[in-house]
C-alpha cells in the first residue's frame, strides 16, 4: 500500500536538508557581521570629524559648522536608524515592533536623510560665497547667520518627514499607516515596515526633498568652479607676486575646501540618486510589493554615504589628515 523509498534516498535528502540549512544559518550570520561592521564604521567615522573640527585650530571655521552638521547627521543615522534597518534586513523585511514605532523609525529616517540633503545645498551656497566674494565672506558668513540656518533645516526636516507620516497625508486614503499593528504580530498579514504614499505625495515629495535641491547644487558648483577658473587664471598671471600674497593665499585654501565638498556631493549623489530613482518609481506603480533584493540594494547604498563621507575628508583634505592622526596618536602618518 504504501510506497517504500531507499534508505540511502532519504539519507540523502537529510543530509542536503543539513547542508542548506547550515548554508543560510553561515550567509545569515557573515549578514550580521558585515551590517554590524558597517554601523560601528560609520558611528566612528563620523565621530573622527566631529573631534577632529572640535580639536583642530586649523579647521575650526565657520564653514566647518555645515560639516559638523552633517557628520552629527550620519551619526545619528548609525546610532537611531541603521541597527532597525539591520534588524529588518536579518529578518526578511518583517517588522515586529509594533505600528507606532515603525512610524517613528521612517520618519528619523527621513529627518536624517532630509537634513544631510538640505546641509549639502547650504554647503554649496556658503562655497559660492566663499569663492566668489572672498573679502567679504567674513562680514556675510558669520557664526549667528551659520547658526540660524542650522536651525532652519533641522526645523523644515522634522516638518517635512514627521507631520506628513503622523496626519496620513502620504497614504492614498490619508489615514496614518500602521496604526492597527500590534508588537510581535509580524507574521500575520505581511508586517513590512514601508513607507506608504499615494501618486501625488510622492512626487511632490521627491521633487522638493531631493531632485530640486540636486538641481541647485549643481548649479551652484558650475558656477563655483567657474569663478574658481577664473581666479586660477588671474593668479597665474600675477606671478610670482603669487607667493607673497596673502589674499591669493586664502583663495587657494578655500579652492582646496571647496574641491573637497564637491567631493563630498558627487558620492551623495551616487549613493542616493539609485535610491530615489527606484522610490519614485514603484511609488507611481499602482500595486505595491514587499520588499526585495533591488530595493535593499538602492537603500543600503544610500546608507553607504554616511560612512564614506569621513574617509572623503582626509582624502582631499590635509588639514583632516593632520588631524586625523594626531587623534589616532600618529603623528607622523
Amino acid at each position: 500500500m504504501f510506497k517504500e523509498f531507499p534508505l540511502s534516498y532519504c539519507s540523502s535528502r537529510s543530509v542536503s536538508a543539513t547542508l542548506s540549512h547550515c548554508g543560510r544559518m553561515s550567509s545569515m550570520a557573515a549578514l550580521c557581521v558585515l551590517l554590524v561592521a558597517f554601523i560601528l564604521l560609520t558611528v566612528s567615522g563620523n565621530v573622527m570629524v566631529c573631534l577632529a573640527v572640535c580639536r583642530s585650530r586649523r579647521l575650526q571655521r565657520v564653514a566647518n559648522c555645515f560639516v559638523v552638521s552633517l557628520a552629527v547627521t550620519d551619526l545619528l543615522l548609525g546610532l537611531l536608524v541603521l541597527p532597525f534597518s539591520a534588524t529588518v534586513e536579518l529578518r526578511s523585511g518583517n517588522w515586529s515592533l509594533g505600528g507606532a514605532l515603525c512610524n517613528i523609525y521612517i520618519s528619523v529616517d527621513i529627518l536624517l536623510c532630509t537634513c544631510s540633503i538640505l546641509t549639502l545645498l547650504a554647503i554649496s551656497v556658503d562655497r559660492y560665497l566663499a569663492i566668489s566674494a572672498p573679502l567679504t565672506y567674513s562680514q556675510r558668513v558669520t557664526r549667528l547667520r551659520v547658526a540660524l540656518v542650522l536651525i532652519s533645516i533641522w526645523v523644515w526636516s522634522l516638518a517635512l518627514s514627521f507631520v506628513p507620516i503622523h496626519m496620513g497625508w502620504n497614504t492614498a486614503d490619508y489615514h496614518v499607516q500602521h496604526l492597527d499593528w500590534g508588537i510581535g504580530d509580524e507574521d500575520r498579514d505581511g508586517r513590512y515596515c514601508q513607507f506608504e504614499w499615494n501618486n501625488n505625495y510622492i512626487v511632490l515629495y521627491t521633487l522638493c526633498s531631493f531632485y530640486l535641491p540636486l538641481l541647485l547644487m549643481c548649479g551652484m558648483y558650475l558656477c563655483i568652479f567657474r569663478v574658481a577658473r577664473e581666479q586660477v587664471r588671474r593668479i597665474r598671471a600675477a606671478m610670482p607676486s603669487f607667493a607673497r600674497s596673502p589674499s591669493t593665499a586664502a583663495i587657494a585654501r578655500e579652492h582646496k575646501a571647496t574641491v573637497t565638498l564637491a567631493a563630498v556631493l558627487g558620492a551623495f549623489v551616487i549613493c542616493w540618486f539609485p535610491y530615489f530613482t527606484f522610490f519614485t518609481w514603484t511609488g507611481i506603480k499602482p500595486k505595491r510589493n514587499p520588499p526585495n533584493t533591488v530595493h535593499s540594494v538602492v537603500l543600503w547604498l544610500g546608507y553607504f554615504n554616511s560612512a564614506l563621507n569621513p574617509i572623503l575628508y582626509p582624502a582631499f583634505n590635509r588639514d583632516f589628515r593632520r588631524a586625523y592622526a594626531e587623534l589616532l596618536c600618529c603623528r607622523g602618518f
